[in-house]
Formats: C-alpha cells, structure tokens, sequence
C-alpha cells in the first residue's frame, strides 16, 4: 500500500497504471491481480483486515453491546493514528480523486453494516432493537469519521480522549430500556473507571426495580 500511495501521489491517481504499482512494490503484473482486483483495491487493503478484526473484536467481547462497538470503533481509529503516514497520505489522495472518496463511503457503510448485524444479533427482541441497532451504528460510524478527519488535518494533535468522550456521550444519549413492556429489563450502564462499586451497583439495582 506504501508504494502505492507513493506511485499516485507523484504521478497521479489517473496517470497510474497496474504496471506502475507493480513495479513500485517489486511484484508481476500477474502477482498483483492475485492480490488485488483493480488499483482501487490497494489503497482500502487495510480496511479488509480491520473488517475482520472488528467482527472477530465484536463476537469475543463481554462488553455490554453498546460499548462494544464504541470498542471497535476505538479499534479501527487507533489502526489509522498508528500507521499516520499511510493513513495522512491517503486522506490526501482521496482529497483529490472522486472516485476514491466514493469508495471510501461504500468502506465506512461496511463498518455500519458490521456494527448493525452485531447488535440485531445480541440486543433483546423487542420494538426498539431495529431502532438502536441502527441509528446507534450510524452514529458511532459518523462520529468517528469526524474525529479522524480532525485527526488527519492534525496529526499531532491526540483525539484519542476526544473520541472517548464523545462515544461515552453517545452511549448515554442512547441508554435505553430496550425492554419497554417487558418483566425483565435490559440496562446499557455507562461509567468512569474510577467509579465507586458500591455506588455503582446501588445505582444498577435502582434502575432495574
């Protein structure tokens, strides 16, 4: 992806061809559609694995469902701040070429996809769970992607606590007792590490009288 976002920065999205990424990343042209479908393809490869690491993130964690996919959120987030060249020099690029900032919006839906099929899966079966599941996941995507152009405009900026504190904020706006009617209740807690556990659980019990 490296030399490829290097190729296109210098020549052009357009002037590019298959050869010129080939050779670029010292591979066949034969090697290259092995890989890769068209040139479009290299510069989202990351987000095929990150697309797998947040199902795989999703179905292992013990969060509650909400703070699970703010936890996969944060995931994919904290993969672009590592890999900051890559992820500055694509944000340039995209910048630039139309058609790549539509496939970036086709890649940011998948995201949603993932984070809506999670939640209809695990949130209780009652009216609202369409409606969370949902708008929940949109609002987390578009949320994120908020941050992070904050982030590529400024990369030496840490947005970490900034996206931390608007998923937390978020998480609350859509505490709900997603079993309205119902015997049995569903709670989405939301609070700070440094939380007393007593006043916690008062507070729990309390909401679920």
């Amino acid at each position: 992806m490296v030399a490829a976002i290097d190729v296109f920065t210098r020549q052009g999205y357009e002037a590019t061809t298959v050869d010129d990424i080939a050779d670029a990343a010292e591979m066949s042209r034969s090697t290259f559609f092995r890989r890769f479908k068209s040139k479009d393809d290299v510069i989202f490869t990351d987000h095929e694995v990150l697309l797998s690491r947040v199902d795989d993130y999703l179905e292992a964690s013990r969060a509650t469902p909400l703070q699970a996919v703010c936890g996969a959120a944060r995931l994919v987030f904290e993969h672009q701040v590592r890999r900051k060249e890559i992820s500055v020099a694509r944000f340039a690029l995209l910048h630039d070429v139309a058609a790549l900032r539509d496939r970036e919006l086709v890649t940011s839906h998948r995201y949603e996809n993932a984070f809506t099929h999670f939640l209809r899966s695990v949130l209780p079966d009652n009216p609202q769970r369409e409606y969370v599941s949902i708008a929940f996941s949109a609002a987390v995507v578009a949320l994120h992607n908020a941050v992070l152009r904050q982030w590529l405009l400024d990369p030496e900026r840490d947005l970490s606590p900034r996206l931390n504190s608007q998923l937390r904020s978020l998480t609350k706006a859509f505490t709900v007792d997603v079993a309205a009617g119902k015997k049995d209740k569903f709670l989405v807690a939301v609070f700070d590490g440094d939380s007393d556990q007593d006043e916690l659980m008062a507070a729990i019990r309390a909401s679920l009288r």
